[in-house]
């Protein structure tokens, strides 16, 4: 990466890109009035990751009384394997446990091996599965959980 990755709130601006990647990594993508309802969610942490001026990721949790509850994490194609999601998923989780999270939650596809592989490295374990979850083609989501919100500042 020649320009350096940097991390920074989410605003309108970024809106469009959001929906271009959205559009491209999610089978079941988001709605612009999900994200634009993220905007205004004090209840939210929202991030997006940028190279140079080109948005290249995002991420969000919603901070349930002490959890963390993952909501979204993606990385274009062309940018994925640089540890931009790491990077998210790092920052999110810090930025919650600051606002007094304690354990963190997330669904994700059951058949999303690196993103499986990316939480687990992290210190998530699965805990359920959830049938047809996804409404696109009704797989499974796998419920995932980190009791130890320390295991972060290991595995990062």
């Amino acid at each position: 990466m020649a320009d350096r990755l940097r991390l920074e709130s989410f605003n309108v601006g970024h809106l469009p890109a959001i929906l271009a990647i959205e559009k491209r990594t999610n089978a079941a993508p988001w709605s612009e009035r999900a994200f634009r309802n993220e905007l205004g969610n004090p209840n939210g942490i929202f991030l997006v990751a940028l190279l140079g001026n080109r948005l290249v990721g995002y991420g969000g949790v919603w901070l349930v009384i002490d959890e963390a509850h993952v909501t979204t994490v993606s990385v274009s194609p062309e940018h994925r394997r640089q540890g931009i999601a790491a990077r998210l998923v790092i920052e999110l989780l810090a930025m919650a446990r600051a606002r007094g999270a304690l354990c963190s939650t997330l669904e994700v596809r059951a058949g999303n091996e690196a993103a499986i592989a990316l939480y687990e490295r992290f210190g998530f374990k699965t805990v359920a599965r959830r049938k047809a979850y996804y409404p696109d083609n009704k797989e499974d989501a796998l419920v995932m959980w980190l009791h130890e919100m320390d295991a972060l500042e290991k595995a990062g």
